[in-house]
């Protein structure tokens, strides 16, 4: 009974990446985009609590030290001040700027895409995923392609997670930069995996050729997208996410799972969908 149990917390707290109840901070992070994105936010989150003690320090001293009862006619002295009215307009622009610099740093770093080893085609569907892995083609000569959907409540087993685990996992090697290209089949879907710190909108667009991702990094076809992101997992295991957009009454029950894997693992993998 204990082995069970304790199999059963390390496959769901330990392997599992995924939010847990009442969880107010970042999930475990696997991916350098990921340590990025929670640097910048601890970083600008601790000047933000500096201002915060501030502006309520001045309010309270102005409500104390200027308020009715303790001085009644300081407003009849009052005037436009401009020194502190410029001093309180322009520091907080100077603040804005000094948190765009690395906000627009971080971002372009996410957006480029650094020669990946590999691409794997994510496409949105009202309500399930589709992956083809177009760098591998099994015996008849075809792309390895296959559709995800969530597992119901009635299929899980010990260890899985409700409304996050699926029958088919996209499966990456650790330590490879893997480009997504992502797309909409019907409508404006997300593809979003908090812990990679993967999130890129899937808009609906024609079939385009295959080969024109080589060469540009997002077509446009009349408002329709085939976007691009790259992600490279510094660790094995699950990483879980869903569809960030709203895209209609099953919105919520298309998850993700990313399994990341040592390369041997996933070359047998590959040996076994071929």
């Amino acid at each position: 009974m204990a082995n069970s149990l304790w199999t059963l917390a390390w496959s769901v707290f330990v392997q599992c990446d995924a939010a847990e109840p009442w969880q107010i901070g970042f999930q475990d992070g696997a991916s350098p985009t990921f340590e990025g994105i929670t640097e910048l936010h601890n970083a600008i989150f601790f000047y933000l609590v500096l201002i915060f003690i501030g502006v309520m320090w001045v309010l309270g001293s102005v409500v104390v030290n200027y308020g009715s009862s303790a001085n009644p006619i300081s407003h009849k002295y009052s005037n436009h001040g401009t020194l502190i009215e410029l001093v309180w307009t322009i520091t907080p622009a100077f603040i804005l700027i000094a948190i765009a610099f690395p906000s627009f740093k971080l971002l372009y770093l996410m957006d480029d895409v650094i020669t990946p080893a590999m691409t794997v085609k994510a496409v949105g569907h009202q309500w399930y995923w589709s992956y083809e892995y177009s760098d591998f083609v099994n015996e008849d000569g075809e792309s390895i392609e296959f559709d995800s959907y969530m597992i119901p409540d009635s299929d899980l087993e010990d260890g899985q997670l409700r409304l996050l685990d699926v029958d088919n996992r996209v499966v990456l090697p650790v330590d490879t930069h893997v480009r997504f290209v992502v797309t909409g089949a019907d409508v404006i879907h997300d593809f979003a995996v908090p812990s990679l710190g993967l999130k890129i909108d899937c808009c609906p667009g024609p079939d385009i050729v295959w080969t024109m991702v080589k060469i540009i990094d997002t077509y446009s076809d009349n408002n329709n997208l085939l976007n691009q992101t790259s992600v490279l997992t510094q660790r094995e295991g699950v990483f879980y996410g869903q569809c960030s957009e709203l895209c209609g009454v099953y919105h919520g029950f298309m998850p993700i799972a990313v399994e990341a894997v040592s390369l041997d693992k996933y070359l047998s993998w590959l040996d076994s969908q071929s």
